[in-house]
């Protein structure tokens, strides 16, 4: 029996009109004010209701009025920026960790039953914090997945299904312990919830050789407004399309992936070599990678790491790592390396030969000779604080006069960092409609900017950062991609524009931040969109838009 037949799911809602759409839309629901005790009560009983298989509650439900502690220590234990865990953010009137996929399908059937308005987490690392933060309407609650994180790899099939709340890392791990010559090609930061991440593509290490890893999905299962559980052959082709580079929470709930395994050698070779500003003067070898990052062999990944360096006389500098993974050997990476990009001036002593299970532990950022066990660690080696960021993809050259002025402003801000992600190899090759993510061929590299501070400095210094970053990104406006400049979805930024409560946002409105996720994939998945939720249940401050108007 499937989860989906062994629930009591109501009857399906009538087709509703045109006009009860648009009021959906525009005004989402009109919700009655009443307690949070009451509203968790009620849909404690609504989820008994709907579910055959029983919830601790003590393990699966938070609320602040119950025990804030506890509360407070779920609601934070993923989300990445402390943005939006001040006071002043709205808070989810209660948390549910399901424990079990029909505890999801229940859960839709009582959100919609209460009018209560869904969030859902898997990693919490979304930018702008959409998935635990609601600031368009309220009361909203918190589905957090963090339970469901079954992984079952299966080598002689060359994939694995894993659960929607399981870390990147994790997946690395179980892989590696089947096989020292399998991967996957996702993401660097090992505490990334794979649910949502490969929702928007999901980049890593492996992409120019394998391409994203939402590229390499076979299957999957996701929870459509209804409450129903579905598969690639019961969603269509039109969703699973959607679903693998369109944006998370936009069309259901993801509650597992199946994906493709890759090849990888026993031996990798990585590499860093950092050079500061003053060694590399008329930036030659900045220029020259610009130039060769995205043309070399697709076994190497070069990207770079822009920090401010403060010295103990208060003199500043920029610091530009070049961060190297090799699919092979040192003594052919140095061939390579000579051939192609002399100028970074790479020895055999730069180079260090490790296992890809040892390039994943790596590449998240752990200390040197770490074991590989801290993959299973949910956390991130990289410690939490309160940041704001952009991302930009270049298809041309930034000439030198240009990258003296983005090094002036890098200066300006010391808690800065930037970094530069070539593309090329697979990712030429593979067609901008493959999947909703579009930045294919053409372009050279993706930029991404950050700036972050502590929870000492004030609300005007805060904005100064703010203040700050949208400077930078003004300024590299004549460099970057145009018509449209292209951002990348994972790295939400609520600067391109929301769905406001208020705001009757039109198809052409949307359009301004979905052309610079999507490019032309916008329009299709707005279609999908309309058709597969059309009275918009899932949804969020970028969410894909029903197509109402084009006007």
């Amino acid at each position: 029996m499937s989860l989906a037949a062994g629930m009591r799911v109501s009857k399906s809602v009538p087709a509703i009109s045109y006009i009860s759409v648009l009021l959906l839309y525009f005004s989402f629901y009109t919700i009655t004010p009443v307690s949070s005790k009451s509203l968790q009560d009620d849909f404690i009983k609504c989820l008994h209701r709907n579910t055959y298989v029983e919830f601790p509650l003590k393990k699966t439900f938070f609320t602040p009025d119950r025990n804030a502690s506890i509360f407070d220590d779920v609601l934070e234990s993923t989300a990445q920026n402390l943005r939006y865990l001040t006071n002043s953010v709205p808070k989810p009137v209660f948390i549910f960790t399901p424990v079990h996929e029909s505890h999801v399908q229940a859960s839709i059937i009582c959100s919609k039953k209460l009018r209560l308005h869904l969030r859902v987490r898997s990693g919490g690392h979304d930018y702008e914090g959409l998935s635990y933060v609601s600031q368009i309407e309220t009361p909203f609650i918190l589905m957090d997945l963090s339970k469901l994180r079954q992984i079952n790899v299966d080598i002689e099939e060359n994939s694995a299904w894993v659960q929607a709340g399981a870390t990147v890392g994790e997946l690395y791990y179980r892989i590696a312990e089947k096989s020292k010559v399998h991967g996957f090609p996702a993401g660097l930061c090992s505490s990334l919830g794979i649910g949502g991440h490969i929702t928007g593509g999901a980049y890593g290490s492996l992409m120019r050789k394998f391409g994203l890893a939402g590229d390499n999905v076979l299957d999957a299962k996701i929870v459509d407004a209804n409450g129903k559980l579905l598969d690639r052959s019961s969603m269509g082709e039109d969703v699973f399309w959607a679903i693998r580079g369109g944006g998370g929470a936009s069309f259901g709930i993801i509650l597992a992936w199946k994906i493709r395994l890759v090849p990888v050698p026993e031996t990798l070779t990585v590499f860093t070599v950092t050079k500061t500003l003053e060694q590399d003067a008329g930036h030659k070898i900045l220029s020259k990678w610009q130039r060769v990052a995205d043309k070399v062999v697709e076994e190497l990944f070069i990207r770079v790491f822009f920090r401010v360096l403060v010295g103990e006389n208060g003199n500043k500098t920029v610091a530009t790592s070049y961060i190297g993974q090799f699919l092979g050997e040192k003594g052919t990476l140095i061939e390579v390396m000579n051939k192609d990009f002399p100028e970074l001036g790479l020895t055999q002593e730069d180079c260090t030969e490790i296992s890809w299970i040892e390039s994943v532990v790596s590449n998240a950022g752990f200390p040197q000779r770490s074991p590989i066990e801290v993959l299973l660690q949910a956390k991130s080696p990289l410690r939490k604080e309160y940041f704001k960021a952009k991302s930009d993809f270049i298809n041309e050259v930034i000439p030198t006069l240009g990258l003296k002025g983005m090094f002036k402003r890098l200066l300006e801000e010391e808690a800065s960092f930037m970094i530069w992600t070539p593309y090329g190899g697979m990712m030429s090759t593979i067609p901008e409609s493959e999947i909703p993510f579009p930045h294919r061929n053409g372009t050279i590299f993706m930029t991404n900017y950050y700036t972050g501070w502590s929870e000492t400095e004030n609300e005007k210094s805060a904005n100064k950062h703010i203040k700050w970053i949208r400077d930078l990104y003004g300024y590299m406006m004549p460099y970057v991609s145009s018509n449209p400049r292209q951002a990348y979805v994972n790295y939400r930024d609520l600067d391109l524009g929301v769905n406001k409560k208020s705001t009757k946002l039109s198809f052409k409105e949307s359009q301004v931040w979905g052309a610079k996720y999507f490019k032309n994939n916008f329009n299709r998945l707005v279609k999908i969109k309309t058709k597969f939720d059309p009275e918009n249940f899932f949804r969020h401050e970028q969410s894909i838009p029903l197509y109402l108007s084009r006007s």
